[in-house]
């Protein structure tokens, strides 16, 4: 029998990464800029809040141990690291106007091996003779639960029962949707996506919005990475373990039609379809097993065609998508 109450909660916890990358990849598109350095942004998140609390961890006895301390740490090295790759994104692409899907995927490729490098470094350093690290006194930190989880049964389990930063997921969703949508840094923010030289024009600071919103999109998607290794996968890292997950962020906002708040339940969705083949029983026939592994990937390539149809102008990208501003064309 299939068992939900299992189910949801790790289709939850596997989407949270997706809301996270997908949230800032929203944000950056929103700006004008196609980032698909995403992967590698995630990648970089995670490694750098991991070797922030390996070193503090390192640096003091069990005893000693302070929880709030180790996730400011680890928060404010994956936010550094994150703020950082966002930084050098908009200078290749803002400032000397480098082709951003170029830019894009060599950003992730850097991103995968600058984390394998020095994840590899830290397993080393820490003397551990298998290949991952194990982080388990931070990760216990962040997947602090809430007080009623244990004491509200199937409810509790459902909806209290994830660390603070599957929380701030959602909410940081809700408003980057609220400030794209009802204020007036989102307008200005869209029509420098739409239209950059009549935003210029409007005296709107085009490169300062692209800065901003592909900086702030950064580091909210290095949370998502962040995620994955201290809450999912229980402070364990292992090089390439995260998989392919920052491509299906960038998938997700095209699903979501460019709008955040579609996205919670979007990445639970796809969460669920990710993590699908292991709850469903399939014997010893691992054909079957495998056709599973695809839902994900069908459910892209079937977004993408539909998204590619859809002749609503407000369901299609913004116009100047991947485009570089030349004020000098005005």
């Amino acid at each position: 029998m299939f068992d939900f109450l299992t189910f949801i909660p790790r289709a939850i916890m596997q989407g949270i990464p997706l809301l996270y990358g997908s949230t800032g990849e929203t944000l950056t598109e929103k700006s004008g800029n196609l980032n698909l350095g995403i992967p590698g942004i995630m990648y970089v998140g995670a490694i750098s809040g991991v070797i922030g609390a390996f070193f503090y961890e390192s640096s003091v006895s069990p005893e000693t141990f302070n929880g709030l301390l180790a996730v400011l740490i680890t928060l404010l090295a994956t936010l550094l690291g994150s703020l950082l790759m966002g930084l050098l994104y908009c200078f290749l692409t803002v400032t000397l106007r480098a082709n951003q899907n170029v830019t894009g995927l060599a950003m992730t490729t850097f991103g995968v091996g600058f984390g394998n490098f020095f994840g590899g470094s830290l397993i080393k350093l820490s003397g551990n003779s298998m290949p991952y690290l194990a982080l388990t006194n931070t990760s216990l930190a962040f997947q602090t639960k809430l007080p009623s989880a244990d004491t509200t049964g199937w409810f509790g389990q459902l909806f209290l029962s994830y660390g603070f930063l599957a929380y701030l997921a959602v909410i940081l969703s809700l408003i980057a949707a609220y400030v794209l949508k009802r204020t007036r840094i989102g307008l200005h923010l869209r029509a420098v996506g739409e239209n950059p030289a009549t935003a210029d024009a409007a005296g709107i600071s085009v490169n300062r919005y692209k800065y901003a919103a592909t900086c702030i999109g950064s580091m909210i998607a290095g949370l998502g990475g962040l995620y994955y290794v201290m809450d999912y996968a229980g402070g364990i890292w292992s090089n390439n373990a995260f998989g392919d997950r920052g491509w299906l962020a960038i998938a997700l906002v095209i699903f979501t039609i460019w709008r955040p708040n579609l996205g919670i339940i979007s990445s639970f969705l796809f969460g669920g379809l990710y993590i699908l083949h292991m709850y469903i029983p399939t014997g010893t026939n691992l054909a079957i097993k495998e056709l599973y592994k695809m839902a994900p990937y069908v459910v892209t390539i079937i977004v993408l065609i539909i998204s590619s149809i859809r002749n609503k102008r407000e369901n299609q990208p913004p116009a100047s998508l991947g485009l570089s501003y030349f004020r000098e064309e005005r």
